[in-house]
């Protein structure tokens, strides 16, 4: 069999990129659900990025990763990792700055009465985009990893 004749890693299926379509803005959802209500249930920004990224993986699945790798931009991942930084950074070193301690809501109390509560979902909400960033571009280093390495056994076998 020759190179040309081996099957893809990539087979095209009606059902899963169907499912994946109708499923995706859910899971999505969920994500952003967990996020939010991480300060409140269980969950918050570390598993709620974790599903947030794995979204990105279905579509990967359902339609390619090579594909997929071409519809997220890169930059959008870096600046959602770069957002959720500063993010994260911003409030706490804003606490700080107004005589309180790193990550102290409460000092915001003068500028909205429930500065904890979202000050604590914002914070949140930083750390899903960082997780979520950082599993979406370890996925495409992984599978980038492993085309490469299958390509290099065609190459022996041939």
């Amino acid at each position: 069999m020759s190179a040309d004749e081996q099957p893809g890693l990539y087979v095209e299926s009606t059902i899963i990129m169907t499912t994946v379509r109708v499923v995706a803005p859910f899971v999505l959802t969920f994500a952003l659900f967990i996020m939010f209500h991480g300060a409140d249930t269980p969950g918050g920004g570390f598993q709620g990025g974790v599903v947030a990224g794995s979204v990105v993986m279905m579509i990967a699945f359902a339609y390619g990763i090579e594909s997929t790798r071409q519809w997220v931009d890169t930059r959008v991942i870096a600046g959602l990792a770069v957002w959720g930084v500063l993010n994260f950074a911003a409030i706490g070193l804003g606490a700080l700055a107004l005589g309180g301690r790193f990550l102290q809501y409460d000092e915001y109390h003068f500028l909205y009465k429930y500065a904890t509560k979202y000050g604590i979902e914002l914070v949140e909400l930083g750390i899903g985009g960082v997780v979520a960033s950082v599993v979406i571009g370890l996925f495409f280093l992984l599978a980038a990893g492993f085309a490469h390495a299958v390509d290099d056994q065609s190459e022996e076998t041939a």
